[in-house]
């Protein structure tokens, strides 16, 4: 039987997040600043059989689960569906997170490779509003990646979308309507302190219970039974889907997280908002065993601490922006 990842707190650790690479397509306000970044050298970056290496001992030796593929974005990454054979191997529920853009050229081939589902990012619905987040012209193929992704029989899709008080919050019931009609989960997220260009402040956060507000203003909803996942769910009561509410910053959940991460540099954290990385590339690289790698994870796991603080005067922002940790 499969020894548990567990930390002081005693929560067990079954949900792994990969960044595959820190690269993107877009240069998002929330991910990348207007300058754009200095990208991580390749040889620095894990590579598929070192990503294998590291999902492997966690699946067989802790009995993880779940592995979701993050960037960056993930679809930048050369040959991408090889790897995903290798992790739908492992018997996991794999998972991905993309800006959609490039799924219309691979939907099919990543879901015969394994991948079961896909989240996809999209903050608006509005042509000239998504061109000033992304710094991108290509609404329209992100909306023709839904339609590949749904053609494809990801089920379910996924939709992630970042609501920003005064920026896109006029848009949750527009995001609501469209993903009724489309078939698709809309998850909004809180938006958190993990931007490049550090604008974030409490006065941009459109909390749950405003979005929650929003929603019941046109629908009838219903509560879902929270599980580890960081979604808060409700369902429309007249059976057309559901919507998801990821609340990081107003309502917490760190006492049911069970996320780890390794970044694509090959750095685990056991929060996305450590402060400290546990270098696994250097173990891989260096010889060491699969035991001593496993200590390792073990030993960051247990120094986990209980909950990232943020709106407490002692936060500590971490040093990382999202694209460079993976979501």
């Amino acid at each position: 039987m499969a020894r548990q990842l567990i930390d002081g707190f005693g929560r067990v650790h079954r949900d792994l997040r990969i960044s595959v690479t820190d690269r993107c397509n877009f240069r998002c306000q929330y991910c990348m600043p207007e300058e754009g970044m200095q990208w991580t050298p390749r040889s620095e970056i894990l590579t598929f059989e070192e990503i294998e290496r590291i999902a492997r001992i966690m699946v067989e030796r802790y009995g993880v689960d779940g592995i979701r593929l993050t960037g960056g974005e993930p679809l930048v990454r050369a040959r991408l569906p090889l790897l995903v054979e290798k992790l739908a191997d492992l018997g996991v529920d794999l998972a991905m997170t993309t800006n959609g853009v490039s799924l219309p050229l691979v939907a099919e081939e990543l879901k015969k490779a394994g991948l079961r589902r896909v989240n996809i990012s999209l903050d608006s619905l509005q042509r000239d509003r998504f061109l000033e987040l992304t710094r991108r012209d290509d609404l329209d193929r992100v909306l023709e990646g839904v339609d590949a992704a749904l053609a494809a029989g990801f089920d379910p899709v996924k939709v992630n979308v970042v609501v920003m008080k005064g920026i896109n919050d006029d848009e949750v019931l527009d995001f609501a309507e469209w993903g009724r009609e489309k078939g698709v989960i809309v998850r909004f997220i809180e938006f958190m302190p993990l931007d490049a260009d550090h604008i974030w402040n409490n006065s941009l956060v459109f909390t749950q219970a405003e979005i929650l507000e929003t929603l019941q203003s046109a629908y009838d909803l219903e509560s879902v039974a929270r599980t580890s996942a960081p979604a808060t769910r409700w369902r429309y009561a007249d059976g057309e889907g559901e919507i998801g509410v990821v609340a990081t910053v107003s309502e917490s959940f760190c006492d049911t997280c069970d996320r780890v991460r390794i970044t694509a540099d090959g750095q685990f954290r056991s929060c996305l908002f450590a402060t400290d990385e546990t270098d696994v590339r250097a173990l891989l690289r260096n010889g060491s065993s699969d035991d001593v790698v496993a200590e390792a994870l073990e030993f960051t796991v247990a120094a986990k601490w209980a909950g990232h603080q943020i709106n407490q005067v002692h936060f500590i922002r971490p040093r990382r922006s999202m694209s460079e940790i993976g979501g």
